[in-house]
């Protein structure tokens, strides 16, 4: 995210586990889309279907490659951020390891079907607060997967967007 402009404040705690952190985004209207480099992949593997929502509110292209791994996640994760993306109206093209995602236009409205995952389901769920009007995330039981609190939270942290017609499914 800081890569595409935005402004980050990060202050990591220690934990048990996978390495956690509190993370601060200030909203711009300023977002570029960008060629994330490969060496990257292996590490943001797992939040590449969220960078491809963020990739659809910047100006430009972003491109992904080398994320084939994606393939062989709980679902497809090429094909579902593909979709979902393109349920939204959003420009994008899938490729074989990737997808290049046309972003800076409008985020339509539409329906999005989580086929199960639950980074898509929160994706989408992102993707749809960001949506011109009404949206439907089916399948957002399987988010409690890895973070049960998140669609609460969610609304927590944007009720007018709730109220403007994210539903979960």
């Amino acid at each position: 995210l800081e890569a595409m402009g935005a402004e980050m404040e990060v202050r990591e705690e220690a934990g048990p586990g996978e390495p956690m952190a509190d993370i601060r985004i200030r909203g711009t209207a300023d977002l570029t889309g960008l060629r994330v480099p490969e060496e990257w992949i292996p590490s943001i593997i797992d939040e590449l279907p969220l960078v491809a929502v963020a990739a659809a509110a910047c100006s430009g292209t972003t491109e992904i490659r080398g994320a084939g791994e994606l393939r062989v996640k709980e679902s497809d994760r090429i094909r579902t951020t593909v979709r979902m993306l393109e349920a939204a109206g959003v420009p994008v093209r899938e490729l074989e390891d990737g997808f290049l995602v046309d972003g800076g236009g409008s985020v339509r409205a539409g329906v999005f079907d989580s086929d199960g995952d639950h980074r898509i389901a929160m994706s989408s769920a992102v993707l749809a607060m960001m949506a011109d009007g009404h949206s439907t995330v089916n399948g957002t039981e399987c988010v409690a997967t890895s973070f049960p609190s998140f669609l609460s939270l969610l609304e927590e942290l944007s009720p007018e967007a709730v109220e403007r017609g994210a539903e979960r499914r």
